[in-house]
């Protein structure tokens, strides 16, 4: 994956509750890589079936390329279902991720929840274990503003694409895969990305997200507890919170399923400090896991688990809330100007404007 030469929030010298892992990205979290697939062509005229493309395909991979072979305990939360992730009623019945998270558009979700199919069959070298059937995780937002969306521009080849080109490192934001034609709080939005490092006394661990934004009015966008969105030129006018978004959750703490519900369910909270209210459109959907208990879902024996107390979960709820905020911002910072069918031209939020704003209600640090 290409290093991250994009602006990020901090750079702009905004303020952030907690302390970032080394790359205040998912992949802090030992093991998990992210791929994508960026499709962009054509311009002007909508023509059904040409473009213009504006889409894409994100792969999250809970330990790399063994994303099949050790499955990872982990649980999903649907603050408003106006939107799909496909494979959470096994996630809910058995406690584990099987596989990749893959994000994409709204019409794109079958063909990627296929090829993922597709694709563990051709990889799987191991005969006493055959893949009989797989129910892959697969989540969407709307990209139908600027995108072909009915022209089914996302092929099998995309996914294996996200799949294969998968890594750690640093994380591309903004314009990229899944994220590439969304909208976020009337400017563009997209793929963002933050971590936080757990103090040595609450543990030393690292939780990650990596969310796909695509929801929100301008007028509630609140940036480090500002209405900036009042207050910034007008991009595209919303009457109503729609659009969707969708956010998962890493860890190496040791969390089992249900504890990893309860990280899941704190997702609503980073999203209300940057002014989202989970409107009737939007399908707010969340995803966690946990990389700890390698092993545990081997078919045959009892297994040994590790599960951190309940009453040492407050430090993990904060991370969640403050890495969910940021990677809203960040993935609204990384975005650029895009335009689309029919000419459609979103504008990226404007930097100068919003450090403009935010040291006016001197909430500015020293830019980086």
């Amino acid at each position: 994956m290409a290093a991250q030469s994009k602006p990020r929030a901090r750079d702009l010298g905004i303020p952030f509750d907690g302390t970032p892992g080394p790359l205040n990205a998912i992949t802090d979290v030992h093991g998990v890589e992210v791929g994508y697939t960026t499709l962009i062509s054509g311009s002007g005229k909508l023509k059904v079936g040409e473009g213009p493309v504006r889409t894409g395909v994100t792969a999250v991979l809970p330990r790399g390329k063994n994303v099949f072979g050790d499955p990872v305990f982990a649980a999903w939360y649907s603050l408003n279902g106006n939107g799909e992730m496909t494979g959470t009623t096994w996630v809910e019945e058995s406690g584990f991720l099987e596989g990749p998270v893959m994000i994409t558009n709204t019409h794109s979700v079958g063909v990627v929840r296929d090829a993922v199919i597709q694709y563990r069959v051709q990889h799987n070298n191991d005969a006493a274990n055959s893949v009989w059937w797989g129910l892959p995780v697969v989540a969407e937002t709307y990209d139908g503003y600027l995108n072909d969306i009915n022209g089914f521009h996302v092929k099998a080849e995309h996914a294996f694409h996200a799949i294969d080109s998968a890594a750690g490192g640093p994380v591309q934001e903004g314009n990229v895969g899944g994220g590439t034609g969304m909208i976020c709080n009337g400017f563009k939005g997209g793929t963002g990305t933050a971590s936080r490092k757990l103090e040595a006394k609450d543990g030393g661990y690292t939780l990650g997200v990596l969310l796909q934004c695509n929801y929100g009015q301008q007028e509630q966008l609140r940036i480090a507890g500002v209405p900036v969105g009042r207050e910034l030129p007008p991009g595209i006018p919303r009457t109503r919170d729609e659009g969707s978004i969708i956010v998962v959750v890493a860890t190496d703490a040791p969390l089992l399923p249900h504890q990893l519900k309860r990280l899941a369910r704190r997702v609503p909270l980073g999203l209300g400090r940057d002014g989202s209210y989970s409107g009737n459109g939007s399908g707010d959907i969340f995803i966690a896991f946990s990389t700890a208990n390698p092993g545990a879902w081997d078919r045959k024996g009892v297994k040994s688990l590790s599960m951190l107390p309940n009453d040492e979960m407050d430090p993990l709820f904060l991370a969640t809330v403050q890495c969910v905020e940021e990677a809203v911002i960040n993935a609204m910072v990384a975005a650029e100007t895009m335009t689309g069918i029919n000419n459609h031209t979103v504008n990226a939020i404007p930097h100068q404007e919003l450090q403009d704003v935010l040291r006016k209600y001197n909430r500015l640090l020293t830019a980086k």
